[in-house]
């Protein structure tokens, strides 16, 4: 039943789901399912292998509820095959907890406490609306009884009347109505706790929005507000039209005596009871809807920041701003290697800019530095300006390479200070390591940014305000998708980065370089079975990931599993390739062989030559025509292999291009050598920028002043777009211009509207 869903959900061929929820359930991870079992999934990438996952979990908690329920209704004796059935045909958690609420074991109520007076057949009457003459009052009288308390008529109609409002209440049909025209009808209000004063809150002092249009970001913000103490916000229902249905349901006989005592019902039951619950799920409803769309924000900003190229051969200079304290700086060689450190003091209170100037320049000489990094923390546009006043003076000393820029340094100080910097750096002092981990953030972003709990990176939508396991699950998940997406350096990988490669943990990743450090670099992939703890199932999952140069066996250095070894020897063989070629242009030419070895039917020329041109000769006179026949190529060619023709697809690609690196494609990092004001600036000025965070309501971009412009989502297209991401995300260079200055507060806004 739950697969049959999911094919259906995810409209996928249902082998393809049992294969993959199969995997799941052997220990898979889904980096290991997406690239080295592809012939099982059908190719399903990493991305929609999460999802399915999660819905998995979902649907089978669902299942194992509705057993739950069942059996505890079935316990008290209540339990009828209707009600059975339409628990088991629940789509979701909330239908069921629903239909269970008549029957959940609640603390003494009005309504228990009137059942235990002897007062349920009253409201079997009330209920029954079948009296048209007399009283509610001559209808109460026979329930008088003063040894159960039940001491005047008053007494007697209220408990019944008690009794039906909780009937009512715990109703699901009723529940389920009643919580949609909530939702669709309901607003959320806001207000000041105090009006007099100002605060970032404002424009939700007197706010009030439908709740089925309210933004995700707005409702993070006034739940901010209101967890600040700045706000007082309310669910503001419909409860006129709440009554008209609920009494449409209800009263069945208006000419009945009891009418008017059941409408007072339906009303106290609402308010009473319902009220206070769905209301409160409404906001919960919001706040969970808002920080599922948040965390997908912050994971996708986050997957673009891990995924920022290195910048391969920098030799860094890298700054971490103050003020009193003065501006920390610490020089890298290209791998990262710490070369000097120290302290210079260009902002205020010493502003000391020669004998800054001084320092820098030596080290720039001595260590022939290429690129400054400066972080955007505090005092990092005093230093920006320091910087690039260098930067023309060393040029016209004839050092015309040296360009700067600005690095995001959030989660640096959380990392310089935790237990992780202080084993790798034991010896310097806190600022030299959050300098050093500015610097490396633009060697290599992904290798240094995995040191950091990633809610710290600082690229999302009120990330501290929201579920910390749910956010923390997500990002985990998306920083081990990039590490294995990328691969790692057996031989030079911190634990950190070794932690997130499949079926590699924290303390499996410490026995890995501990091993290195007691035997030297690793020679093939072989020797990780010797690591501590590292057993078969690990190395199947992690063995792709890691890459060995100059290894023994050449295909070390790519991302072909050993279990794929032998056939991928068998083709090389077949296609008469070295091993030893791999790398070294030798197998550049792959492709074009096995379209030699293994053509493909092609059709009829329409010029009327003889049928099957050669696929080579196609390949040099119509290259689109060879690529379209490469496919079928691989197809006879795994046939022989006896492989899978999506995992001979993969291996070919690793051969002609070793371990290539996926950033390769993502925006190279925008580098300065001057700086820009506000003052600078005009309207309708054309610029280019860096896309820094993306929220909901648009993307803030570096165009090179100190504080980031926003592009609000409107100015993002000449189109309809329903989200930022769409058009942009973390990391891009995008063209801009400049469509509002407000120097009072020292706010940019920009368009990308041409």
């Amino acid at each position: 039943m739950i697969l049959e869903k999911l094919a259906q959900e995810f409209h996928l061929k249902q082998s393809q789901v049992e294969a993959t929820v199969g995997l799941i359930d052997d220990g898979n991870t889904i980096p290991f399912i997406a690239r080295y079992r592809k012939e099982m999934t059908g190719g399903l990438t990493d991305v929609v292998l999460r999802d399915l996952d999660e819905r998995l979990t979902y649907l089978r908690n669902l299942d194992e509820r509705k057993q739950e329920v069942i059996r505890l209704i079935e316990e008290q004796g209540k339990l009828t095959e209707e009600l059975k059935e339409e628990i088991l045909k629940a789509e979701v958690l909330q239908r069921v907890e629903d239909l269970y609420k008549p029957f959940k074991q609640k603390k003494a109520t009005r309504a228990s406490k009137a059942r235990e007076k002897g007062l349920e057949p009253l409201a079997v009457i009330l209920m029954a609306q079948q009296l048209e003459s007399g009283t509610p009052e001559d209808a109460a009288t026979p329930f008088i009884n003063e040894d159960l308390g039940v001491e005047t008529i008053a007494d007697a109609l209220q408990g019944a009347m008690d009794i039906i409002a909780e009937i009512v209440a715990d109703d699901p049909d009723y529940n389920a109505e009643v919580r949609s025209m909530t939702f669709e009808k309901g607003q959320i209000t806001s207000e000041a706790v105090d009006a007099e004063e100002s605060t970032v809150y404002d424009m939700y002092y007197e706010h009030s929005e439908r709740i089925s249009q309210m933004p995700n970001h707005r409702v993070l913000a006034v739940n901010r507000g209101e967890k600040e103490k700045k706000l007082k916000v309310k669910v503001k229902a419909p409860v006129e039209a709440v009554h008209e249905y609920l009494k449409e349901k209800v009263i069945t006989n208006e000419k009945s005596i009891f009418t008017d005592l059941l409408c007072d019902t339906i009303a106290d039951a609402y308010k009473r009871l319902m009220a206070p619950s769905v209301e409160r799920e409404m906001r919960n409803l919001l706040t969970e809807r808002a920080e599922k769309d948040a965390v997908k924000v912050f994971a996708k900003n986050t997957e673009k920041l891990l995924m920022t190229p290195p910048v391969n051969g920098a030799r860094v200079l890298a700054i971490d701003p103050g003020y009193r304290t003065g501006c920390k700086v610490t020089m890298l060689d290209e791998t990262g290697k710490l070369q000097a450190y120290g302290t210079i003091y260009p902002t205020e209170p010493k502003k000391d800019i020669a004998g800054a100037q001084k320092t820098l320049t030596a080290l720039i000489k001595k260590f022939k530095a290429n690129i400054i990094v400066i972080g955007n923390g505090t005092a990092s546009r005093e230093t920006e300006i320091f910087v690039s006043d260098l930067i023309r003076q060393l040029a016209e000393q004839g050092i015309q390479d040296l360009h700067y820029t600005i690095v995001n340094e959030a989660g640096a100080s959380v990392y310089s200070a935790s237990k992780l910097a202080t084993e790798e750096y034991p010896d310097l002092d806190v600022t030299t390591r959050g300098a050093m981990s500015i610097g490396r953030r633009l060697q290599d972003p992904l290798a240094e940014l995995v040191k950091i709990e990633p809610k710290h990176i600082g690229v999302g939508q009120y990330q501290h305000d929201i579920n910390q396991t749910l956010l923390n699950g997500a990002l985990s998940n998306v920083v081990e998708d990039c590490v294995n997406r990328v691969g790692v350096d057996l031989n030079t990988a911190s634990p950190s980065l070794l932690s997130y490669i499949s079926g590699v943990n924290s303390g499996i990743a410490k026995n890995i370089v501990a091993y290195r450090e007691e035997n030297g670099r690793f020679k093939n992939r072989k020797q990780l079975m010797k690591v501590a703890k590292l057993g078969e199932k690990a190395f199947k999952q992690c063995a792709g990931f890691m890459r060995i140069s100059d290894g023994e066996n050449p295909l070390d250095a790519t991302s072909v599993h050993p279990e794929s070894y032998e056939s991928a020897e068998k083709m090389l063989d077949k296609l008469g390739i070295e091993k030893t070629e791999i790398g070294k242009g030798g197998a550049d030419q792959i492709e074009e062989k096995i379209i030699e070895l293994y053509p493909a039917e092609r059709k009829k020329p329409q010029n009327g030559n003889l049928k099957g041109l050669a696929a080579l000769a196609a390949l040099k006179t119509e290259p689109k025509e060879a690529k379209k026949s490469l496919p079928k190529s691989i197809e006879k060619m795994a046939q022989d292999l006896n492989i899978g023709a999506l995992t001979l697809t993969d291996i070919v690609g690793e051969i002609k291009k070793p371990a290539r690196d996926p950033r390769e494609g993502m925006p190279p990092v925008v580098f300065r050598n001057d700086v820009l004001s506000i003052d600078d600036l005009k309207i309708d000025m054309e610029m280019t920028g860096t896309v820094r965070n993306v929220v909901d309501f648009g993307a803030f971009v570096d165009i090179g002043i100190k504080n980031d412009g926003l592009v609000h989502i409107s100015q993002m297209s000449n189109k309809f777009i329903k989200h930022p991401m769409d058009v942009v995300g973390v990391g891009d260079t995008v063209k801009v211009k400049i469509l509002g200055i407000d120097h009072e507060k020292q706010k940019v806004s920009l368009t990308m509207k041409w």
